[in-house]
């Protein structure tokens, strides 16, 4: 047998999906994160979950992993000390940022300190101009004072950004060799390899991030390869991308930002992937956890991609999948603001102490409890009754709450899941209906170990009828990881006028990025059949500050080593400028900014599993409990076990379905079926 196992470290837990490839068999394992070292759950987790289905560590033939690692380093600013060279004149450019202003109205907000002091923020003679040519040459008597002022500091990783450096990274490469002569154990963090476009802040900012990412990843990975990879699983791991793709460890150590939504952006990968076997091209997924909650837009089975996001509060320029995160999960604590209103979230109680249900110290209110106060989870407790719940600290815990609002402590669980949802809704709909998309039209996808339990309140309040749960939601970002293909993105920064006379410029750059793409398919070992190009040419009018993508059908470029006319790829750029914007010109002159290639190396992926028989009879209940689907509605509910449902089953709410990851709640009135899949299809009632 041969498996491929994905693990998913997440704020509460720590998830495990592994798939046997040849049957298509597949199981699931949680296990409490280690926040400390969250490479400990990893491994205590392998070693349980191989144990209980006897795998062998040989017949683990990939490991893909989704890390918060370098997300939660980030958040607590817990990086290693960095210095920056950087183009005289532009050492301030790192505080001094855009003057857009994320709260525009709010005058006690500040911007976060900059992550170099500006004592190591170092500057050398040199100019390279707009065009890719060097304006000036760089001063060997600044580099030599900026790699003393570095090497004598106690920094561990040094960033090195010049102007348009992206066209000619001559002088980084530079200072770069310096600094590895005289500190050999320093990171050290280029931004013409981080990420080679135009944009100088962002480049900038992302490159300082990378440096400061690039001590705690790497001591993390090498643990992490040191108890796993050598003793645990018999083939590679693989590291997940926030563009939703693996890479290698090498590649990890040298760029750790590209995990910075590493988690959210397997889940996505997981949902496409459920989506298509189910014929769904159009869903919703909302991911909620342990501390937040993420949604994506999904249409035609693919997820929108994003490049400017912001990465707790520092800008970052990569490829990353379109996710909307918010402070909305299990964990997420209730509390009053002081406006006298009560909130949930972002705050989280996190895995320790964690919700006071869990009986670890905890004792602030938090959705978990309010679930658990309504009788909508169980006290025999998470993960398969190895986590109790104590529901007398739940009420403990949400009492206080209750008695400054003047209400029954059931009125304020049901007001703590209601902040929770209409947090959820929100942020859904600035997926949706803020870029022009009604929900309504698309299915929605709940997963994470919470998702499910709150998907139906969160329909009902977006207008969507119907909800698809997949076998193992709480495991789907783990899922994901197994599924997911290598991936690797290049690009080349070069202003080029769409005319006629440019198109064979144009292909010349594109071909340029095509010999890399084969360069890293050979290194990586993927076979010719195995290997998928996407090109998008990043398209905008002369004088535009922003551009838009359109893609280019790859094979035929590949085939005939030909681009579209001219006049054909100002229609693609029109055709998106239409969809983003409600209009287009076809008069004013368009230009190419960025060329962009995605790289896709398809790796062996467990054949589809057999379906189980159709249901004959309708399915038993294996209890029954009382849940407040409203406050004052106590309602006898049946209970039924996941593992039991088969294709054809049917149910009518109210029901409860549980699972070792996650519960799912039928509304009384909404009908679930289980399709061939083994998803449970939920119909929302009106």
């Amino acid at each position: 047998m041969s498996w491929i196992i994905g693990v998913d470290v997440g704020g509460t837990f720590t998830d495990f999906y592994g798939s046997d490839i040849a049957s298509g068999d597949y199981v699931v394992h949680k296990t409490a994160s280690t926040p400390d070292n969250p490479a400990r759950a990893i491994a205590d987790g392998l070693k349980e979950m191989c144990a209980e289905h006897g795998i062998a560590a040989a017949d683990v033939v990939r490991l893909g992993h989704g890390t918060t690692v370098g997300t939660n380093t980030l958040i607590q600013r817990r990086g290693a000390p960095v210095a920056l060279i950087t183009t005289r004149g532009f050492r301030d450019l790192l505080e001094i940022g855009r003057q857009t202003r994320p709260h525009m109205f709010d005058m006690q907000v500040d911007r976060p300190e900059p992550l170099v002091p500006r004592e190591l923020r170092l500057e050398v003679t040199e100019r390279v101009v707009a065009t890719g040519q060097i304006l000036r040459d760089m001063d060997q008597a600044d580099v030599e004072r900026a790699v003393a002022e570095v090497a004598k500091s106690d920094v561990e990783a040094c960033a090195v950004c010049f102007l348009f450096s992206f066209l000619d990274p001559t002088h980084e490469r530079a200072v770069g060799a310096a600094l590895r002569r005289v500190r050999p154990d320093l990171f050290i963090s280029l931004s013409s390899e981080v990420q080679p476009e135009f944009r100088e802040y962002e480049r900038l900012s992302t490159t300082v991030l990378n440096a400061y990412l690039q001590p705690v990843i790497s001591t993390y990975l090498d643990y992490l390869e040191k108890t796993v990879g050598k003793d645990l699983i018999g083939g590679p791991i693989g590291i997940n991308q926030s563009s939703g793709g693996l890479m290698s460890l090498d590649r990890a150590h040298d760029y750790p930002i590209r995990t910075a939504l590493s988690g959210p952006a397997a889940g996505v990968v997981g949902a496409v992937h459920v989506a298509r076997a189910a014929g769904r091209p159009n869903v919703v997924t909302l991911d909620v956890g342990g501390t937040s909650a993420d949604v994506c837009l999904v249409r035609d089975h693919a997820a929108g991609t994003a490049f400017n996001r912001t990465v707790a509060d520092f800008p970052v320029r990569l490829p990353m999948v379109d996710i909307e995160t918010i402070g909305a999960g299990g964990g997420s604590v209730a509390w009053f603001d002081r406006d006298g209103l009560m909130k949930v979230g972002p705050i989280s109680a996190g895995a320790a102490p964690g919700p006071a249900c869990y009986g670890l110290g905890g004792d602030r209110a938090t959705l978990t409890d309010a679930n658990l106060i309504l009788g909508r989870l169980s006290p025999a407790g998470l993960v398969g009754g190895r986590m109790p719940l104590d529901p007398a600290a739940a009420r403990r815990a949400v009492e206080p709450l209750a008695d400054r609002l003047g209400i029954a402590v059931e009125g304020a669980a049901h007001g703590i899941i209601g902040i929770a949802i209409s947090n959820m809704v929100r942020a859904i709909r600035a997926v949706s209906v803020e870029r022009g998309h009604d929900p309504r039209g698309f299915t929605l996808m709940p997963f994470g170990g919470a998702g499910p339990l709150h998907a139906t309140d969160v329909a009902r309040s977006l207008g969507i009828g119907e909800i698809m749960v997949p076998p193992a939601p709480g495991i789907l970002c783990a899922h994901g990881l197994v599924v997911s293909d290598l991936k690797e993105d290049f690009v080349r920064t070069a202003r080029t006028v769409v005319e006629e006379s440019t198109i064979d410029a144009i292909g010349r750059i594109l071909e340029i990025l095509g010999a890399e793409a084969t360069a890293w398919f050979e290194r990586g070992g993927v076979a010719p059949q195995d290997r998928r190009v996407d090109i998008a040419l990043e398209m905008r009018y002369v004088g535009q500050n922003f551009e838009l993508p359109a893609a280019i059908d790859a094979d035929q470029f590949a085939g005939h080593g030909r681009l579209p006319p001219a006049p054909r790829l100002k229609e693609l750029f029109f055709a998106a400028h239409e969809t983003n914007y409600g209009f287009f010109n076809p008069d004013d002159v368009v230009e190419v900014v960025n060329f962009r290639l995605t790289a896709r190396g398809h790796l062996a992926l467990p054949e589809k599993a057999p379906v189980a028989s159709a249901a004959s009879s309708a399915p038993a209940p294996v209890s029954e409990r009382t849940i407040n689907f409203m406050p004052e509605d106590a309602v006898p509910t049946p209970v039924y076990d996941r593992h039991r449902l088969v294709p054809g089953h049917r149910l009518k709410g109210p029901a409860v379905i549980e699972q070792l990851d996650a519960t799912t709640l039928v509304y009384p009135g909404d009908e679930l079926v289980v399709d061939e899949g083994l998803n449970m299809v939920i119909e929302v009632s009106s």
